[in-house]
C-alpha cells in the first residue's frame, strides 16, 4: 500500500465526544449534592434573649359535633355546636392574633362537610395559618 501525501487524513472525533458527554452527564449528577462549609467563627454576643415560643390554637371536633377550643394544650372554652362556636368566633379573634397557628383535629367519622365548615368558618374570621392534622 502505498501513502499518498495528496490524501487529507480524517480524524474520528466520535470517542472524544462520547467520552466528553459521558464526564458532564457525572458533573451535572454529582454537582448538586456537592456542599462547601465554611470554618467560621461567630462573635459572642453581649445580650442574650429567651425567644418565646409562638402560641397555638387548636379546635377539636368530634364525633357529635362538640367544639373545644384549645390553647398551647390547655382547653379553654367548649361550644355544643357549630352556631355558638361561630357566634362565640369573633370574640375568640379578639383574644388571639390573627397571624397565630390554627390546628383542626376532626374525627374521622364526621361528615366532609362539617369538617370544611369548621375550616372555611376560620379562614372567613381571618385567621391565614390554618391546617388540619391527621394521623
Amino acid at each position: 500500500m502505498k501513502f499518498n501525501w495528496d490524501d487529507e487524513p480524517d480524524l474520528n472525533i466520535t470517542p472524544f465526544v462520547d467520552v466528553m458527554l459521558v464526564l458532564m452527564a457525572i458533573l451535572m449528577v454529582t454537582a448538586p449534592t456537592m456542599t462547601y462549609q465554611e470554618q467560621i467563627e461567630l462573635p459572642q454576643g453581649t445580650e442574650s434573649k429567651e425567644v418565646s415560643k409562638e402560641s397555638t390554637i387548636t379546635v377539636v371536633m368530634q364525633k357529635n359535633r362538640n367544639i373545644s377550643l384549645y390553647l398551647n394544650g390547655k382547653r379553654k372554652d367548649i361550644y355544643k355546636n357549630m352556631a355558638e362556636f361561630n357566634d362565640n368566633l369573633m370574640l375568640i379573634t379578639k383574644k388571639y392574633p390573627l397571624n397565630t397557628t390554627v390546628y383542626i383535629r376532626a374525627d374521622k367519622r364526621l361528615e366532609y362537610g362539617s369538617v370544611t365548615l369548621l375550616l372555611k368558618s376560620l379562614k372567613d374570621v381571618g385567621f391565614s395559618k390554618v391546617s388540619l392534622i391527621t394521623e
